[in-house]
């Protein structure tokens, strides 16, 4: 193993962590309908418990209604059902034919409590890519302790990594600056 595969390894791993923040935000509301706001909802489907998106057509009416129309007229109770139950604060309202999801508009105190749990989301991202530059100096040291790399690559090795973990800590920052703004806009 070369410093540039211990490089190479710990920043797909970086962005892995970039990538699973991104997709925890997606399920934060924002005061308007998203179909990522249902995308984790199960549904009981003839006993097994399937993804919503899979027992109907999700989208968006208007920026405060999500729409579900189910493919089998049957399973409209039990949409309805597993959005309640998925505790997302949202109330489907039903017609028979598909599910209306009312996104209702956010209160100040719920945009705060939005807002914390993304800086707690941040702050697990940060936690990872710091955990990974870790793992990296130490797959490093190993090299240099087994003489398999001279003590400038091991040098050059970690200054590169602490560039790498630096790039990636800004970018989480800026996705929560967006996600916070996004949040905190009526």
């Amino acid at each position: 193993m070369t410093p540039k595969d211990v490089m190479a390894e710990e920043e797909r791993k970086m962005k892995n962590a970039i990538e699973a923040l991104k997709n925890e935000f997606k399920t934060l509301r924002t005061g308007r309908a998203s179909i990522a706001l249902v995308e984790g909802v199960r549904v009981n489907y003839y006993g097994t418990e399937t993804p919503l998106q899979q027992v109907a057509n999700l989208s968006v009416a208007d920026s405060h209604t999500i729409v579900c129309q189910p493919w089998e007229a049957s399973m409209i109770v039990e949409i309805d059902k597993a959005i309640r139950k998925a505790d997302l604060g949202l109330n489907p309202v039903s017609d028979g034919k598909l599910v209306r999801v009312p996104v209702p508009p956010l209160t100040e105190e719920r945009r705060k409590e939005i807002v914390k749990k993304a800086h707690h989301l941040a702050e697990q991202a940060r936690t990872e890519i710091r955990q990974h530059r870790r793992d990296g100096n130490d797959s490093l040291k190993k090299l240099g302790r087994e003489h398999k790399i001279s003590e400038d690559d091991e040098k050059r090795g970690h200054d590169e990594l602490q560039k790498l973990h630096d790039r990636h800590i800004d970018e989480v920052g800026s996705i929560l600056e967006t996600k916070e703004k996004e949040v905190m806009t009526i």
